[in-house]
């Protein structure tokens, strides 16, 4: 029996793609992903890594249209003037220490229920007007990194760094994030490596995540509430977790293998190990880039020079053994399963030679693609219709309950 549709029931199985695979489900001005190239309302993702900054980007995005140099000036200036934290959200990360050391939470839920309450008390939670709703953009692209940061102090068992203006108003929204963590202002290299992969990973079309806070904005809830719900689809491996799996995978080689066994059969035989029991193995593959990620090369490339340049890092490790130890492993997928590399696989690489917490990859991925949900959110509010697909019931035959 198949959910009652205006379709006969043999129309819907043929119509029927599981993971709703090739499968349109809206449109959009924002974005636009394809095998040959990346858009972001009509700049390709190459264009913009190399001659954008991640702030200009989130203009674009959040705005609609490429910023002027006065438009960017007043941006920086409301968007800084929003980072930091109301006492209760601070209040909140300070108690977070015990559930991230219980292990019943992860950095990525601490983000999720910061966000929650920073809805239950901004004056346009209720509002879903244009206006409300860009002001609220702004807020929350404002206090993620902020969040991000107070939360690494308490994990770390320092005091908040900046609690009452949320950082350094001098600092760029990619060095803010770094300082807010570490409390030390990070080079211009590092800097840049970070702004980078922001704009890599702002925005991505109808992605699980994207989807989940347009299915949620389709209901005309708030957009709090729909970011909150983007960030528990992101917090999944096989979504935006992907980027700290595949680092952890790469550990788990280096522990099993040696540094002397990079470069030898030794990855190889562990790889195929890993194809033999079927092991799914992180940052690799696309739903769509069937023949690489767009996104992958230009973080690795950037990752590849910081680790090159520098074999002692903040995180104290060699950096440049793991890009080998990676380089090995795309190798390997490459020529064994024809599969690529996606953005999260270099993301794990980078991040790790910045000396970033594995943990943090994915609330980071968060501070980034804000601002593509909300440009979404927004875009759904504007030109709504409640997003609600059909099902084939496969359950028991229609049946008596008193019989």
């Amino acid at each position: 029996m198949s959910t009652a549709t205006s379709a006969s029931p043999s129309a819907a199985e043929a119509n029927f793609a599981r993971g709703l695979e090739g499968v349109i489900a809206g449109e959009t001005n924002i974005c636009s992903v394809e095998q040959g190239k990346l858009i972001y309302r009509g700049f390709e993702i190459h264009d913009l890594a190399e001659h954008a900054t991640f702030e200009e980007v989130a203009f674009l995005l959040l705005e609609g249209h490429k910023p002027s140099a006065d438009e960017l000036r007043r941006f920086k200036i409301e968007v800084i003037a929003e980072r930091a934290l109301p006492a209760e959200v601070i209040a909140f990360l300070k108690s977070c220490g015990p559930m991230i050391k219980s292990g019943a939470a992860v950095p990525m839920d601490i983000v999720r229920t910061a966000v929650s309450i920073l809805g239950n008390l901004d004056k346009d939670a209720q509002d879903n007007s244009p206006a409300a709703n860009l002001r609220k953009a702004k807020r929350l692209l404002a206090k993620i990194p902020t969040i991000i940061g107070h939360m690494q102090n308490v994990i770390d068992g320092r005091a908040i760094i900046a609690p009452d203006t949320g950082g350094d108003a001098t600092l760029s929204h990619a060095a803010n994030l770094l300082y807010l963590m570490s409390g030390e202002k990070p080079s211009k290299e590092f800097e840049h490596v970070i702004d980078v992969s922001l704009i890599l990973y702002a925005e991505h079309d109808y992605n699980a995540s994207t989807f989940t806070s347009r299915v949620i904005a389709g209901t005309l809830s708030d957009m709090h509430g729909a970011v909150t719900g983007g960030i528990a689809a992101l917090k999944g491996p096989l979504h935006g977790g992907a980027n700290e799996m595949a680092m952890e995978m790469l550990k788990e080689i280096m522990r099993d293998v040696g540094e002397k066994g990079i470069g030898t059969p030794a990855v190889d035989s562990w790889m195929q190990n890993a194809f033999d029991t079927k092991r799914k193995l992180m940052g690799f593959g696309h739903r769509v880039y069937k023949n690489g990620d767009h996104r992958a090369p230009i973080l690795h490339k950037l990752g590849r020079s910081l680790a090159s340049k520098d074999t002692r890092n903040p995180g104290g490790h060699a950096a440049a053994k793991w890009f080998d130890l990676g380089e090995q492993v795309q190798k390997i997928m490459l020529d064994k399963k024809k599969i690529h590399p996606n953005v999260d696989f270099p993301c794990g690489l980078t991040y790790f030679t910045l000396g970033i917490p594995v943990p943090q990859y994915t609330p980071i991925f968060v501070a980034s693609r804000v601002s593509g949900w909300c440009a979404h959110i927004m875009e759904q509010h504007a030109n709504n219709r409640i997003i609600r697909p059909l099902s084939l019931y496969r359950g028991p035959a229609e049946t008596k309950w008193n019989k």
